[in-house]
Parts: C-alpha cells; structure tokens; sequence
C-alpha cells in the first residue's frame, strides 16, 4: 500500500501532463462526430461560454463541497474538470453539516472585461459572485450581490452601455410563488442591486409553468432569455426576444423531446463558437444517475434559435444523438476524471466531501493514499447525517467501481468502505468487532425522510497486522471492495487479494439524492466520542468496464 516519496515526485511531472481517457464513456466516436450525452454525469444546469477557441461549463453543486466544478473544452464535446470556484458555504454552523439540497443553484458562467464571473441563486441567502482572471486558479471570496431569500437560477448581461441586468427565476419552496422570471439593474460592477425587479415573464396556469433557469444574452440588439420550463423530467426549452431587457418579451418553444427517449432537454448554455456556429448545451434528468448533459446544434430561422433536429414546420427542434462535431482544431480526446491513484499531494479533481471541508475528515499523504478519518456519529445516525463522505459522480450507466484500502481501527466498532449514496443508500464496509473485523452491507430507503439504516452481516475476517505497541495500538484489514453498476442497480463484492472476488449482499437500487444524482466513494464512521480516531487508508479507485 505504501509508495515511496521518491516514486511519488517521479511521478508528478507525468501527472500533470496527463489527460484523462475513460473506459465506460466518452462522446467522441473518433471519427468527426459524437454521441450525446457529452457528459454523462451529474453536472446539473449546466452553463457555458466561449472565450476565444476555449470553453468553460460550470454547474449546480448544492451543499458539495468543494463546489462550482470548473470544466474545460476545446470543442464543446471533451471535456476535463480543471478546479472549482468554491471553497466553502456559509454560514459554515449551517453548511459543516450536510445541508442536503442547499447551497448552490443553477449558477451562471460569464466572462467581462478580461475577468470571469460566477452568479448563482442561494435560495435561503441570497444571490452571490466570484470572480478571477484564471478559472482553473483561484477565485475571490464570494460577494453577496443581493441578500434574501426565494431568488435562484441568477444570469448577469452586461449591456452594450456597461450598464448591468441580472435576471433570476423564483423557489417557490422559499417565496410561495414560482413560474415567473424577474429583471433588474446592477450597478456597472454587479456587485450589488440599484434596480428593483421587473416580472418579465409568467408561465404560471400555462404549459411553461415551472419556468426558472433563465440565461441572458444579446445579439443583434436583440435581448435574449433562454429558459426551460414545464418541470424537470418532462419539459422543454423556451427562447424569449425583446428590444429591451425589461420587455415585453414574445417567446416559441424551441426544443423538446418529440418522438426521442430524450426526455425534459432544457436548462442551459447557447454558445456562438469563434468559428461562427451556435451550439446548446442542456441537461436529461436520468434519475439516479443524475442531470447529465447533451449538446446541440442550434440553428436561427427567423431569427429564432431552433435547438436540434430542425422540424420542417415551425421552430421546436428534437434532440440529436449522434451528430458532426464543433468546428475546431482541437483532436484531442479527454474526459472527466474518475480514477484515482492518489499519488499526488491533493485531492483528485473528482471528488467532493457532502459538507464543508474540516481538516480533520481526512487529507492525502505522502505515502501515495488518501486518509479518511472515521467521524464520529450517535449510535442510531445514518450516513445521511455523515459530512467526511468523501465522494463523486457516476461516470455513466454501466461501469465496475473497485477500492483498495486498509481500514485501520483503534477501537470497536469503527468501520470504513465504499458507499453508493443518495435519497436510499447502499455501502459495503468492513466494521471492527471485538478483535475481527465484519463485512457488513449497510442499506438505509427514505435516508431523508429519517430511515433506519439496517445493516447485513456479510462475513468474518481477520485482521492483516496489528500494532505490536501498546499506546494507542490499532488492528488493520487490508481488502479489495466493488460495486458494479448496471441499469442503476449496484451489486457488491470483495477480494481479499485483489485477484479473485466474491459477489456478497443484496442487489441495491440506486436512487438519486436530494436535486442530485447518487455518489459513489467513501465512508469512514464511528461512534465513540472518546476513542481515538479510526481510518480508512484508501489506495487507489478505479473504474472500469
């Protein structure tokens, strides 16, 4: 398990050059065109702009942390995760624990006068920023635009002028009224508001109720709001055009799912490419596995910006799932990181903890591993209350998820492994009980609603080294875990050797979490307030076919 410092900085120089090929999913068919989903993970109410031949998708992360993932793409079909613009949510008393469904709202992306913005809707806080000259360095602290409560899915335009407008639809769990998007002015800066809001559109007793997720856009002095609306699975997409940007706005549906098993395509960026072509990218709710996202040619008849399939009557287009690429020069194949060797000094670009990051959750070392320590909870909590889950996206709708990890216990009943989690959970862990060690499935339905987690007894094992000392002496396992995916239904197995592995425990159906889709990754739990903390040694995580 143990990887020698020397080794690791060996290594580095590669690391950094290295681009990321998936095994389970990647849209480039290698031959000019792609198949959709670009994206096949949960980058819900994805947004993205074109900065010279580059392109930058960020996406709602709610309470994950950290959190506003920074993508990066020369042709709008590859993509890699260079950084995020968030390090923390405040008030931290609210986000150190996971604050289920809160947080960050379909952000928006945009780039002015040599800086990149972000915006996005806190539905309990307000509406906030971050800026930087760099997206895949640091961003400034987030500045609170405009305090409140109810506003989210916010879009910034700034105008010809340098005058400012942001647009923002409405939580109608916050504000008991929904379905209606809202103009108003920010100062030049767009850090605060010196207009009050504008209802400029209202879709309530219409098939666009539910409308929200508004982008602003100008082009040939026309303003421009792009909006989904008629509910998450089964909606469509709007396009609205005004000469000015408090109205009144006519507005055509422009994209939905017609006769294809792309159900509810909406929410998300228009791009005009520096090669002259129009592009969309939006999002499919695939349930457990999350929103993941698709791109689509756009297509201006009348000047109205026709999305997909272009019909031979009218302005709704279909989605296409197989279609020529962006113009560019790019060749390249890339995709989001899944794998993780953890032979670097920080935490791999996928994974995100379920609350705010406390030091003492776990850190990487300079062994090559990633240390989980194992968090203290009361007897009868679930993972669901747990903040150290340190976890990612499913990467696509059938893959083989494995773990090489030690746990290492310093008193009963800690335990670690792997999890699949969401609004019903499934982990296989290894537990500490007396002086072996449990495999145990552990399996919570309506973990939200306040379920009981049950948890199975797989097998008993037997430690691989025990510390010979006598201060603070700890028994160790070391084993192989997998979940294997298919249809969204996970199935569990082990190895002791890593070579030849025994499927254990009950087929589990995978459910999405609260506004995202199920994570994979790690958990490390115990429930002595006065034991010395366990740990949960992870050696690598590796998907595969």
């Amino acid at each position: 398990m143990r990887k020698t410092i020397l080794s690791l900085l060996a290594l580095l120089p590669m690391m950094a050059l290295a681009q990321y090929k998936s095994e389970v999913w990647s849209p480039d068919n290698g031959d000019g065109t792609y198949t959709n989903p670009v994206i096949n993970a949960d980058y819900s109410d994805p947004d993205v702009i074109c900065v010279g031949d580059d392109y930058y998708l960020t996406a709602s992360s709610f309470q994950c942390i950290p959190g506003l993932p920074i993508l990066h793409s020369k042709d709008l079909v590859n993509w890699e995760i260079i950084g995020y613009a968030l390090k923390e949510l405040k008030p931290r008393e609210v986000f150190d624990k996971p604050a289920h469904g809160m947080g960050v709202w379909a952000p928006s992306i945009r780039h002015h006068n040599g800086e990149f913005y972000i915006y996005w809707g806190d539905p309990d806080y307000g509406v906030f920023m971050v800026k930087t000259k760099d997206p895949s360095g640091e961003w400034e602290e987030p500045v609170c635009v405009i305090p409140g409560t109810g506003m989210i899915d916010t879009t910034p335009l700034w105008d010809d002028d340098g005058r400012c407008y942001l647009v923002n639809g409405w939580a109608n769990s916050r504000s008991r009224f929904a379905s209606v998007l809202t103009v108003r002015e920010l100062n030049a800066e767009g850090t605060k508001a010196i207009g009050d809001p504008v209802i400029v559109y209202d879709g309530n007793g219409t098939e666009s109720r539910t409308c929200e997720g508004p982008k602003f856009y100008k082009r040939d002095g026309w303003y421009w709001i792009m909006c989904p609306a008629g509910g998450v699975p089964t909606g469509f997409q709007l396009a609205m055009r005004s000469k000015s940007p408090y109205g009144p706005y006519e507005c055509k549906k422009v994209l939905a799912q017609g006769s294809t098993d792309v159900n509810g395509p909406h929410q998300g960026g228009w791009v005009h490419t520096a090669q002259g072509e129009d592009w969309f990218m939006h999002f499919q709710d695939k349930e457990a596995y999350g929103r993941v996202v698709h791109l689509q040619p756009v297509t201006w008849k009348d000047n109205w910006p026709v999305m997909g399939k272009v019909p031979a009557k009218g302005y709704c287009g279909e989605p296409v799932t197989t279609y020529r690429k962006p113009k560019s020069a790019s060749t390249t194949v890339v995709n989001p990181v899944e794998s993780d060797e953890f032979n670097t000094p920080t935490l791999g670009k996928q994974w995100q903890w379920h609350a705010n990051y406390d030091q003492k959750h776990g850190m990487p070392t300079a062994f090559g591993t990633m240390r989980i320590y194992t968090y203290n909870q009361e007897e009868d909590a679930t993972l669901w209350t747990l903040p150290n889950l340190l976890l990612q996206k499913t990467p696509a709708d059938r893959f083989t998820a494995t773990a090489k990890l030690r746990l290492t216990s310093k008193e009963q009943n800690q335990l670690g492994g792997i999890v699949m989690m969401g609004l019903d959970y499934s982990a296989l862990v290894v537990r500490r009980v007396g002086d072996e060690f449990q495999l145990q499935q552990l399996t919570c339905a309506k973990a939200d609603r306040g379920g009981k987690e049950t948890a199975k007894v797989l097998a008993t094992l037997k430690p691989t080294a025990e510390d010979a000392i006598d201060y603070q002496p700890a028994k160790h396992i070391d084993i192989y875990l997998r979940m294997m995916v298919n249809d969204s239904k996970c199935r569990f197995a082990y190895s002791l050797n890593g070579k030849s592995y025994k499927e254990v425990g009950d087929e589990f159906q995978m459910r999405e979490g609260k506004w995202i889709g199920a994570k994979m990754g790690f958990v490390a739990e115990e429930f002595n307030k006065k034991s010395n903390r366990g740990w949960v040694e992870a050696d690598w995580f590796r998907v595969t076919k």
